[in-house]
């Protein structure tokens, strides 16, 4: 007799089964409260009959293939929908574009409802359950996120789950006075309490946005504001917090998000007396959360925001029994690498990588160049200090060479946050216009121009060789370069971030058919790398990744080995033409020209690179 299908409900309670007991015991153990529990367990019991038939057999099918978002073919794209096509309608007849880019997962910036003037680029959040009006609405993203379903794409968005807008409605209401509201912050009539978290609490922003405190005079109150005055921190030790947060996690996710990307996580839980940075209770906030989703909707994968190098982060995997995020930022490769480009030492790069390589290769790294952020100079200054490139000069040092001030360099951009009295900053810029083909095309110099597109191409074929899911930000497979046009806005001028968050360049889109040009010349060379990325198995998530040991500090060699090939990724960091010597002689095959021939040596032009494989 054949086997009847499980009934949704079925699913449902052992899914709940197989997660309730370790998800009572952590929620006990941080709250205290049975009744808020049930009412938990009760909600995602109504979330999960909300959820789409299509959202539950997409969740079946991810269960069934596991890991599904580890495919060696992903590749992602971060882009302002508003910049990229105007509104949510405007993204969803854009795909035909994405598919030619060969994007399957595309990173919606902040589209939720957020105050003008006071929003953070989008992270204060008035509303989560509203998209801003300009954008579109909750149905217009439920259709986006089907039409890319249907087209193997999946869809990633911003979760703010650390704070809020001043404006949302808990914030308003705790403006009044509310007790129940203000509780869901922290509020303090008392001034010696703030002071006292002043003395361990580092400041996020001290020159625009200076303590972790705001006073408000009409309540005679202070509210905890880690990043701005207008985004009030909330207080996830009170269990209401925790679980209205997780019912507009689960909303958000039966909209058809894919990926949500948890903002700030080492910041949600606080506590006196401590940095209020990475805290046991956030890992405990973290793993239930992934339990939620596991029980309601097990398709949806977390990215943790976590800046950090990737010892430290490590730590937000979880572990294999218990897990928390599915994947994290590589942040602190990404600007190593950025140091490599400006010092020609690929030093600090290799030990970088040889750290990540270090860790489990279950964990799953989101790699990038440039995202919508700026670039924090958070490096390995101790080992640096060996090297004699000490942390303050050495700063001070990358921002002139990416501001072009530095001679020889061809980078342009911006600093960021800059404080007056350390002289710390840090950068903005396209990863175009830190390449050179901004002042390249200004000097109208081809063969400045040539090296620009080089290195920008060699970068790419980088941060593809990492293991890991490579994200692209919008603009960069068309060279686009910085856009100065945000200093005409009074709401943007003051924010140099908005250079590199400039309208997409549709017009720049018609030359890549033309290979000649500069766009069609990184399109297609970008266009070419990620099909031999999908199509060899040297790219598995789950390969054998180390760096190679060569006498010329300029040059980073990268190994991959799986199903018995093994692919030599060498990167020339330097300007200067060179020529390497294979490990031994043998036949290579060159993943480039797919020109198969026995090898003993490789020219390397200046920024250029070569992806070489052989049978073990």
């Amino acid at each position: 007799m054949a086997k009847r299908p499980k009934t949704a409900d079925q699913i449902f309670q052992e899914r709940l089964a197989r997660h309730h007991d370790e998800l009572r015991w952590l929620y006990m153990e941080l709250y205290g409260n049975g009744d808020m529990f049930a009412e938990l367990c009760s909600q995602m019991k109504r979330w999960y009959d909300e959820r789409s038939s299509k959202l539950k057999k997409l969740d079946s099918e991810r269960e069934a293939a596991g890991e599904w978002y580890r495919r060696r073919d992903m590749l992602g794209m971060m882009m302002y929908i508003d910049n990229f096509a105007g509104n949510i309608k405007g993204v969803q007849e854009k795909l035909p574009y994405l598919e030619k880019c060969n994007v399957n997962y595309i990173h919606l910036m902040p589209f939720l409802d957020s105050p003008k003037g006071r929003s953070d680029g989008g992270y204060a959040v008035a509303d989560f359950r509203k998209v801003k009006p300009e954008l579109g609405t909750m149905k217009d993203l439920s259709e986006l996120a089907e039409k890319c379903h249907e087209k193997g794409i999946s869809l990633c968005m911003d979760f703010v789950m650390n704070h809020t807008s001043e404006d949302h409605e808990w914030a308003v209401k705790a403006r009044q006075g509310d007790g129940e509201y203000m509780s869901r912050y922290f509020f303090y009539a008392d001034p010696s309490i703030p002071r006292e978290y002043e003395k361990t609490v580092p400041q996020v922003f001290p020159p625009t946005a200076p303590g972790n405190f705001t006073y408000l005079p009409e309540l005679g109150h202070y509210v905890m504001t880690t990043f701005y005055p207008y985004q009030w921190d909330l207080n996830y030790c009170n269990p209401r917090v925790f679980n209205e947060m997780m019912y507009n996690f689960l909303y958000l996710a039966n909209q058809g998000m894919d990926i949500i990307r948890i903002d700030a996580v080492p910041y949600i839980w606080k506590e006196l007396g401590t940095n209020c940075r990475n805290l046991k209770q956030v890992h405990t906030i973290v793993r239930m959360m992934r339990m939620i989703g596991e029980i309601v909707c097990p398709g949806i994968v977390l990215l943790g925001e976590v800046v950090m190098e990737p010892d430290k982060v490590a730590p937000y995997f979880g572990t294999v029994d218990k897990p928390e995020c599915h994947m994290l930022y590589n942040v602190t490769t990404m600007a190593t690498t950025w140091n490599t480009v400006a010092t020609r030492d690929a030093r600090l790069l290799r030990k970088q990588m040889d750290i990540v390589c270090s860790l489990p290769r279950e964990y799953t790294f989101l790699n990038y160049l440039r995202c919508h952020d700026d670039i924090g100079w958070g490096l390995d200054y101790a080992t640096l200090s060996e090297w004699g490139m000490k942390e303050v000069p050495h700063k001070k040092y990358l921002n002139d060479f990416f501001q072009g001030r530095t001679e020889g360099s061809v980078s342009r951009g911006e600093l960021y946050n800059e404080d007056p009295v350390t002289g710390d900053a840090r950068f903005c810029a396209t990863t175009a216009s830190m390449c050179g083909v901004e002042s390249a095309g200004f000097e109208q110099n081809q063969q400045k121009m040539e090296q620009a597109v080089t290195k920008d191409v060699m970068l790419h074929a980088y941060m593809f060789t990492q293991s890991g899911i490579p994200m692209l930000y919008s603009g960069d497979e068309i060279g686009q370069v910085n856009d100065y046009a945000y200093k005409e806005d009074p709401e943007k001028a003051p924010d140099s971030r908005y250079i590199h968050r400039g309208k997409f360049r549709w017009d720049l889109t018609e030359r890549i058919c033309d290979r000649k040009s500069v766009q069609g010349k990184i399109f297609h060379a970008l266009d070419s790398l990620e099909n031999i990325r999908r199509s060899e198995a040297v790219f598995n998530a789950d390969a054998e990744v180390f760096t190679k040991d060569y006498n010329d500090q300029s040059i980073l060699w990268v190994v991959r080995r799986a199903e018995g090939e093994e692919l030599h990724a060498v990167f020339n960091f330097s300007g200067s033409p060179k020529t390497v010597w294979m490990p031994e002689e043998a036949e290579y095959t060159d993943l480039l020209t797919g020109k198969t021939e026995k090898t003993e040596t490789a020219e390397l032009p200046g920024w250029g690179f070569l992806w070489k494989k052989k049978k073990q």
